[in-house]
């Protein structure tokens, strides 16, 4: 094993909110070596998810994850028109499967708008229908700007943003823990070539993988990391061709925000994802849970056909609380959290997670600068 290395940033996880903190920090001037333990980039939480660019809709007005989802989505539409990348503004309609549900609606439209997102629509059933003739539903919210990325462009050209300022990647490297150090913090490395580095700062966004890395690291107070759940997400393709043009959402669901639809950039459709508490991590999809698909998916498409649905993928959302608590905001922690000079923890950056990467990178970059 070679000495220590010193070097300025290092990001831990190349995810697309890794990515987004190297291309900030990079954009910065800051020498930045991104440490992967995959081969690839985003080959986890960011490559299975629904791609949906969410509006701001459902967060609490001043939240971190209001914040950066609408200013993200602003991002994500600018940048993607800009390199060519394909970002579908295709629409989402929130349905009310009762007239209990309306209630809802009004008050998720007025939350939306206290976060910025000035071009929400509440409409009646029938005007739903008349956008989306095979929609069963009382009411629906209208979100115009909700869309569809993608996600694996937009992270090549974030990776190639940060190459291009001076980044380099270093894939299939782990980092197995380290320690605080007087002047940085020393990482330990796993795979081919184990190495050490001292980094000034290290940006811990190791997603599924940032807790552990937390507590894995000597002098990080282990009370400011905080407990890691897994809420697997499950996707069940649509055989054949897709009902709806828009997005489809059914009234939030405990963990997550309901089985709803989505239209892929290359036309298929998929429901999805629903809420699995497991205890470790695997992604293998269950085709059983198909069978509680049909009943949630019927009530704003009764004409989904028996036997129309087939396993597609899965996902794996990084709570940081259980089963039956509230949704927690994501977590942006620097020294002033946990006291660790050169240290930046992000911690269940879930949904809107993708929206928001962007965002959280130049939020990560303030803070960066802030610390040097």
């Amino acid at each position: 094993m070679s000495d220590i290395d010193t070097i300025d940033c290092a990001v831990v996880g190349a995810g697309v909110v890794g990515l987004a903190v190297a291309r900030e920090l990079a954009l910065a001037g800051r020498e930045v070596v991104v440490l992967e333990a995959a081969d690839a980039i985003g080959t986890e939480t960011s490559s299975r998810n629904s791609e949906v660019i969410h509006a701001g809709l459902y967060y609490p007005t001043g939240s971190l994850k209001a914040k950066h989802c609408v200013a993200g989505k602003k991002f994500i539409y600018q940048f993607c028109a800009e390199r060519g990348i394909r970002a579908w503004n295709c629409g989402k309609l929130v349905v009310a499967s009762s007239t209990a549900e309306v209630a809802y609606l009004e008050k998720l439209k007025k939350q939306g708008e206290a976060n910025g997102v000035d071009d929400l629509e509440l409409i009646d059933g029938d005007e739903a229908r008349k956008i989306e003739p095979l929609l069963s539903c009382h009411a629906a919210l209208r979100s115009p700007s909700t869309g569809v990325v993608d996600s694996h462009a937009m992270m090549l050209a974030f990776q190639g943003d940060a190459e291009a300022h001076g980044a380099a990647f270093a894939f299939e490297t782990p980092v197995l823990g380290g320690q605080v150090a007087n002047d940085g913090i020393i990482l330990q490395t796993g795979g081919a070539a184990p190495m050490r580095l001292k980094a000034s700062l290290v940006v811990n966004a190791a997603g599924l993988g940032a807790n552990k890395l937390g507590r894995a690291i000597a002098g990080i107070p282990p009370e400011t990391v905080p407990p890691l759940y897994y809420a697997k997400g499950n996707y069940f393709s649509l055989q054949g061709k897709s009902p709806f043009s828009r997005l489809i959402y059914p009234v939030p669901a405990p963990g997550g925000l309901g089985v709803h639809i989505t239209v892929d950039l290359a036309g298929q459709a998929r429901f999805g994802p629903d809420v699995e508490w497991i205890d470790e991590i695997d992604f293998d999809v269950d085709p059983s849970r198909c069978d509680s698909f049909y009943a949630e998916i019927r009530k704003y498409w009764p004409g989904l056909k028996d036997g129309a649905l087939v396993p597609a993928y899965s996902g794996i959302r990084p709570k940081i609380v259980p089963a039956g608590a509230a949704n927690p905001d994501f977590v942006i922690q620097g020294p002033e959290t946990h006291g660790v000079p050169g240290l930046i923890a992000l911690y269940g950056i879930e949904s809107p997670g993708l929206t928001s990467s962007a965002s959280i990178g130049a939020e990560v970059a303030r803070i960066a600068a802030a610390i040097r």
